[in-house]
């Protein structure tokens, strides 16, 4: 399969892990791992996967990231099932090669091997479609998965022994900066030839998701910039389009508020760093400070944030941190732009604004359709 860039789409690590589950279900009752096996990704997709047996009576899928570049492509993600005859639940455990959480923050508990949510429920799903509701152990290996962890931030994160099991569609997309940029350009343009004069900003399909439930906005009126912003709004100056409202998860408008405009991973960073400084402003704790420093992901600081202040402090915290990325996003454009920002957690819940974000906000709901 291809994406829309003409580059070879590939499938993801909880895919595999998905498939290799499934082949070693059947196993049980077979005898054997069969050669292929069916996957149903979170978008109904249903793709057929070819299975690979170890000596050792493993299950395993072979990562193909397609065009992307992937510390995990051409590994074998590997699966072995123990079944109970009762009834329960699905339990999983971190094989060789497969990392352990141990710090709070991230999507699943210490002390749980790093498989995330998806991959977890496309690996049950695919798993209970042979064993029925049967309790079964799920363990999940990549064999090579701890050295090629060492290309990843995994240890940053906490996470250590291997490779994260990840994925949220099924399907890896290849990186392509240039058609990413064109559609950008492409769909700013549309907003801009039909007499726009103010657009909002966001960084993908979560955060879209998250503004339309905060102040329940109508389609068509959001732009998913990706790791672009700061392209985006350089191109809202090229257009003519004078005012933009810039809103998402803190995890992203951290590093826009730290003056990172291209907000990959691999680019760029500052989120903790601007958390600190804010902080320390608001509260002027040095050990609040010195946690919220320590802290190894942008949601682990923030839950030492919502038990160390009160609520009072948290509004003004995270309306100082959107004033300063709109005044951020401002000076980008050397006065060329009115900029609003706005942060928001998944959930839809505005943490904290701009002062001019409520008059933007309004402006874009009126935006003719």
């Amino acid at each position: 399969m291809t994406a829309a860039s003409g580059r070879r789409m590939g499938i993801s690590t909880g895919t595999c892990a998905a498939g290799a589950a499934k082949a070693a279900a059947l196993r049980l009752f077979t005898g054997g791992c069969p050669r292929k096996v069916s996957v149903t990704l979170p978008s109904g997709e249903e793709i057929s996967l070819d299975v690979e047996e170890s000596p050792d009576g493993r299950c395993g899928v072979v990562k193909d990231a397609g065009d992307d570049i992937d510390a995990t492509d051409g590994l074998t993600v590997m699966a072995r099932i123990e079944l109970d005859e009762r009834e329960g639940g699905m339990a999983f455990s971190a094989g060789e090669g497969v990392g352990t959480v141990t710090l709070p923050g991230l999507k699943v508990p210490p002390g749980e091997p790093a498989i995330n949510p998806v991959p977890r429920t496309m690996i049950e799903s695919s798993v209970r479609e042979v064993v029925g509701d049967r309790a079964a152990r799920v363990e999940i290996s990549v064999p090579g998965g701890e050295k090629a962890a060492e290309r990843t931030f995994n240890k940053r994160l906490g996470i250590v022994g291997g490779l994260s099991i990840l994925g949220t569609t099924g399907r890896v997309r290849p990186m392509d900066e240039s058609s990413v940029l064109e559609s950008l350009s492409l769909e700013l343009n549309t907003h801009a030839a039909r007499g726009r004069s103010i657009v909002m900003l966001t960084f993908a399909g979560t955060g879209e998701r998250a503004l339309r439930l905060a102040w329940n906005l109508p389609d068509g009126v959001v732009v998913q910039a990706a790791n672009e912003m700061g392209y985006a709004l350089d191109e809202c100056v090229n257009l003519g389009i004078g005012s933009v409202m810039i809103a998402g998860h803190p995890g992203k408008m951290l590093k826009i508020s730290a003056g990172g405009f291209k907000t990959n991973n691999r680019v760029s960073d500052g989120r903790i760093e601007a958390l600190c400084t804010h902080a320390a402003l608001i509260s002027g704790s040095r050990d609040l400070v010195r946690r919220v420093y320590e802290s190894v992901t942008t949601e682990a600081a923030m839950d030492i944030l919502d038990e160390s202040l009160s609520a009072a402090d948290l509004r003004t915290l995270w309306n100082s941190l959107a004033e300063r990325a709109s005044k951020r996003c401002a000076e980008r454009s050397f006065g060329a732009l009115e900029v609003g920002a706005a942060f928001v957690r998944n959930d839809g819940r505005v943490l904290g604004a701009s002062e001019n974000a409520a008059r933007l906000i309004e402006r874009i709901r009126n935006v003719p359709l």
